[in-house]
């Protein structure tokens, strides 16, 4: 079994500030084997992370985080950019035309734009979802999309949803997987993944969120 971040955000997404190296350092010394630079409507972050990671211990897997009219969708695996605001299953039209896989993250988070929460997943072509997101406040939003999971036999994913470099880890997946890219969109679509992981610290998330969104004003 392999360990996986799959929704992680760099500077290349407009609210995160985290530098592509500060985010492998923290992978590494979590023990991360794959990540996911999954910025937002921007492939630019995976392309920088698919270098850097190139002939090293750390399998990167190209991803993008979509704006569709309805809320976010993973694009997991696609190297191309696909535009924003289309409609749900146009985005996840052109996902899987690039050889990607409809990933939606924190799908019931309305205040993060969860597709789910304005969508029916039942009228979507959807590969898997999270089930353990990290960035949560009191677990209902996870709660919900693990019991669509289990009902619906959807595979679900851990993901941090990393957008400061510390929290890279937070939470995450174990796969059963070869350690390259085919085998990893591979094993997702057949459920041999598990979600695990905590929830990201409110208390070092709202610090964070103060020095970058406060205390930078003053320097």
């Amino acid at each position: 079994m392999l360990k996986m971040d799959s929704h992680i955000h760099s500077e290349y997404s407009p609210d995160s500030n985290s530098k592509i190296d500060d985010i492998l350092k923290t992978a590494r010394s979590r023990n991360l084997d794959i990540i996911a630079i999954s910025d937002h409507n921007t492939v630019d972050g995976t392309a920088e992370v698919l270098r850097k990671t190139r002939n090293t211990d750390i399998l990167a897997i190209p991803s993008i985080e979509i704006s569709s009219t309805h809320g976010h969708i993973l694009g997991f695996g696609c190297e191309e950019n696909v535009p924003r605001d289309l409609s749900p299953q146009d985005t996840i039209d052109r996902i899987h035309d690039l050889g990607g896989l409809a990933i939606i993250p924190h799908p019931y988070c309305f205040y993060r734009h969860g597709l789910l929460c304005k969508s029916d997943y039942k009228d979507l072509k959807i590969d898997a979802i999270e089930t353990k997101n990290a960035r949560f406040i009191v677990g209902y939003c996870n709660s919900k999309a693990k019991k669509l999971s289990r009902k619906e036999n959807i595979p679900q994913l851990g993901a941090s949803d990393a957008h400061y470099w510390k929290f890279v880890g937070d939470c995450f997946s174990m796969i059963d997987c070869e350690k390259d890219i085919d085998s990893v969109l591979k094993s997702i679509v057949k459920g041999k993944i598990e979600a695990h992981g905590k929830g990201t610290s409110n208390i070092l998330l709202s610090k964070y969120l103060f020095e970058k969104n406060v205390l930078k004003k003053f320097d």
